[in-house]
């Protein structure tokens, strides 16, 4: 079986003292592909250090909604830049966020704007942060699902069946990470929701190093790319879908939309 971990966070600090480490066991582990997601510029630009260092390491490029207040003086150039590199298949993570208040709202939904223009222009899929905004994001969806085609997917899916229709309806893809093994009551909305996503949209990650899954939750600090076996299982058993049947699955809808050879 084989797996690719759409979200992941390698170029972060977490990752410097075993980085090399991170991506063996992930490749014994079965994990063909990380997609290394940047936040700021200069995560970005790490993250495509690392695609062009690491064979199973694709980049997507972007400005998370809580870095885009420090995100003036170029940085959005900078983006821009790294869209000419190899091994950039993705815009993001972009998005909006009601939880912290790092970025004034008019300027998230600016910046959310921009990065959805970018990805219909270039034909590039978009990889969505909602985080307490699931009416406004899907707001703002919706209007650009309406100047044309919209790829992309909701990443670490936390709404519920509702939400998660109207995603499916946009064109998207919803991606599933380690939240998604949690059995407290507070999750059972977004369990539902992942019982019922059609197995050509389906897409696994770890959000590492966040996000640790059932078991290992409290247990340890730091996910990473090795552990989204431990979702893919939980995902298959509360489908009741066979764990090889879902691995096929997902790895194929990933390569459907990230284009990966």
């Amino acid at each position: 079986m084989t797996y690719i971990d759409t979200h992941a966070h390698l170029d972060q600090q977490e990752f410097d003292d075993d980085r090399r480490g991170v991506i063996a066991r992930a490749r014994r582990a079965g994990v063909e592909h990380i997609q290394c997601v940047g936040v700021t510029a200069a995560s970005s630009e790490l993250a495509v250090e690392l695609a062009q260092s690491h064979p199973e390491i694709f980049a997507a490029v972007g400005i998370h909604p809580n870095s885009a207040a420090e995100s003036e003086g170029g940085a959005w150039d900078r983006v821009l830049a790294l869209l000419a590199r190899p091994r950039v298949v993705a815009i993001g993570e972009t998005g909006l966020d009601r939880h912290w208040d790092f970025t004034p709202w008019e300027q998230q939904k600016e910046y959310f704007d921009r990065h959805l223009r970018l990805a219909q222009q270039r034909d590039l899929p978009v990889i969505i942060h909602c985080r307490e905004a699931e009416a406004d994001v899907l707001a703002m969806l919706r209007e650009a699902a309406a100047r044309g085609p919209l790829r992309g997917v909701i990443h670490a899916f936390s709404g519920d069946a509702a939400m998660a229709a109207e995603c499916l309806e946009l064109g998207l893809y919803v991606g599933f990470a380690g939240n998604v093994t949690y059995s407290n009551r507070k999750f059972q909305p977004l369990r539902a929701a992942a019982a019922g996503i059609p197995r050509d949209r389906l897409l696994l990650e770890t959000d590492s190093p966040y996000l640790v899954p059932h078991p290992l939750r409290g247990k340890r600090d730091r996910n990473e790319p090795s552990l989204v076996l431990l979702t893919a299982q939980a995902l298959a058993d509360l489908r009741g879908q066979d764990i090889a049947e879902l691995a096929a699955d997902t790895t194929a809808n990933a390569r459907e939309l990230f284009r990966l050879g």
